[in-house]
């Protein structure tokens, strides 16, 4: 608030008052130099007439020969004579007819022999009239007896005389007087008045005009700035570029004519573009679950789930307003790779524990055998179930040739998943090319990679129409210095992939067997994203996750393969 109290004035009014003095001081300014060359041609005008009736009256021979008459005599004649003389009857006929201020007609020594006032014949003239006397022709602005005028001064030569009309240049011993007229510059203001209405009319027409387009001005300028002031829109300014380039979110601006104002650099790095600001919104280069964010039927603030190259991506968009002004939209990009990595070893975490839980259940179970084999002098009994279990493992899941795993880690993760299978009806079996020598090392994305194909798998058997319902499983390693590969080949007895479709399309984001028919559906609560998350997570060791067969209705389902390497090592004894 200024120190007077009152608050400070806006921009865009500072602007227009502004604007609206530049406008007023140059139409005051125009008109002023209009006015004043006006004036100056009206004088000149004034000058020209009176040169042009000087002439005449000077070269009148009644007035030449009156003037010579008077001047040879000896002083000049009274007031009286002169009034009623032809000279004081010539100059106030030429006045008379041509309106001007006065004519006066002098003799050689500036002496009045004509004047409108009768009192001043006989007196010296009150400007000086020695350039005409002199035999020169003059014009003259200047204020006399009879008030200000602009006139001219022409000499009167004897008749006879050689410089007798011929102006300036004359021999001074031919003139024997002078005549001055003069027209009234009040006369002059008069006409003035009269030409300066159309400068006035043209000065008000361009005030107006001005006044219309500053105010036309203001409002664009108000439009522009959306109502801001300088500083705020500076410190606005400040403030995008700290909070754009200091988050980790990625932020896209969208204009209201369709292009990407903001593109900043968190953005660039998670989609892997470079900045595209200025491109068209629906031409540019990122996936198309954005661009749909951005749709007019599309649910404002809808969070979706994106794989964009490396990056799990949770994307939502909102529309940008400002007191109701449409601003367009503010896309929103959020990196959830991490969390869907913890989420991952998270599930491979619980299904370790329900496993283990299991196992010790039944490791519980088999103690209480042994016991009791011991408690009743069965020793030989004892012994033979001891070398059952050691054969074929402690803990019997519902996973048909599970003891074809001797990594203890895949055993455990396997036999789990097997759990949930049977749970859903669906038998988990272990394929008879199965071939596992050394142990697993990278127990996470076998886990991510495994755990995805066979919960799709599953989910396949359960919505095909075979009436077994079944998933197998076949791992192989191969072993090799500085980290072995697994393979992994999983099938099902599902429908295949729909109607025998692109087998590319599977590993799209938003591909998902949730919805009962496996490719059917849309992504949604994060499903969708385990495939791509799989092949993403294989491609990024070196190896990959495709589809070997499509598969057919009613069975055998799609197979699938990963190859992952480094994730294995020799077993150590």
């Amino acid at each position: 608030m200024s120190p007077a109290g009152r608050l400070p004035l806006r921009f865009s009014t500072q602007t227009l008052l502004l604007q609206l003095g530049v406008v007023l001081l140059v139409v005051l300014l125009s008109g002023a130099v209009h006015a004043w060359l006006t004036f100056e041609r009206l004088g000149r005008e004034a000058e020209n007439q009176a040169l042009t009736l000087a002439r005449t009256v000077a070269s009148d021979p009644s007035v030449r020969a009156n003037v010579q008459a008077i001047s040879r005599q000896a002083g000049t004649p009274p007031p009286a004579v002169l009034k009623a003389g032809p000279l004081m009857a010539v100059a106030e006929g030429a006045r008379a007819r041509t309106g001007a201020l006065f004519v006066v007609i002098t003799d050689e020594t500036g002496l009045r022999l004509a004047h409108p006032d009768a009192d001043r014949l006989g007196e010296r003239v009150s400007t000086d009239p020695s350039e005409a006397l002199a035999g020169h022709e003059v014009t003259t602005r200047n204020t006399g007896t009879l008030g200000p005028s602009a006139g001219a001064k022409v000499p009167v030569f004897a008749p006879g005389a050689s410089g007798a009309g011929t102006g300036p240049g004359a021999g001074s011993g031919s003139v024997v007087g002078e005549v001055s007229v003069g027209y009234s510059t009040e006369s002059i203001g008069q006409s003035l008045a009269r030409d300066i209405v159309p400068i006035v009319l043209t000065a008000a027409g361009s005030l107006a005009a001005g006044v219309l387009a500053s105010f036309l001005l203001r409002r664009r300028l108000q439009r522009l700035t959306l109502g801001l002031e300088p500083e705020e829109i500076g410190a606005l300014v400040h403030d995008q570029v700290a909070v754009l380039e200091g988050v980790d979110e990625g932020v896209i601006g969208i204009s209201a004519d369709g292009r990407i104002s903001v593109f900043n650099a968190a953005a660039q790095r998670l989609l892997g573009q470079p900045d595209l600001s200025g491109q068209l919104w629906q031409d540019a280069a990122v996936p198309a679950q954005l661009l749909a964010l951005t749709l007019p039927d599309a649910r404002e603030g809808e969070a979706v789930e994106l794989v964009a190259g490396e990056q799990v991506l949770v994307a939502s968009a909102r529309k940008a307003l400002h007191r109701s002004e449409d601003l367009g939209w503010v896309v929103m990009l959020r990196d959830r790779t991490e969390l869907q990595h913890l989420t991952r070893q998270l599930d491979a975490v619980g299904t370790m524990s329900t496993a283990l839980r299991a196992q010790r259940h039944e490791f519980a179970n088999q103690l209480h055998t042994i016991a009791g084999f011991m408690s009743i002098g069965q020793h030989q009994q004892a012994r033979a179930y001891l070398e059952r279990l050691a054969a074929t493992g402690p803990l019997k899941f519902p996973v048909d040739q599970a003891e074809l795993l001797q990594d203890p880690y895949l055993q455990a993760f396997i036999g789990a998943k097997g759990v949930e299978a049977d749970e859903r009806g669906v038998s988990l079996r272990i394929g008879p090319e199965t071939l596992v020598r050394g142990q697993v090392t990278e127990p996470q994305d076998v886990t991510t990679v495994l755990g995805n194909l066979i919960d799709n798998a599953v989910n396949a058997a359960v919505a095909g129409t075979a009436a077994d319902r079944w998933v197998e499983l076949e791992l192989l390693d191969e072993l090799a210095d500085g980290g072995g590969t697994l393979h992994v080949v999983v099938a099902d007895s599902g429908d295949g992939l729909p109607d025998g479709g692109n087998p590319e399309a599977v590993f799209a984001e938003g591909f998902t067997t949730a919805t009962g028919h496996r490719g059917q559906g849309r992504a949604g609560g994060g499903q969708g994203l385990g495939l791509a998350l799989a092949r993403q997570l294989a491609r990024r060791r070196g190896g990959d996750v495709t589809v070997l067969e499509a598969g057919n209705k009613g069975g055998p389902g799609a197979v699938f393969m990963a190859t992952l390497p480094g994730t294995t090592t020799a077993r150590k004894d």
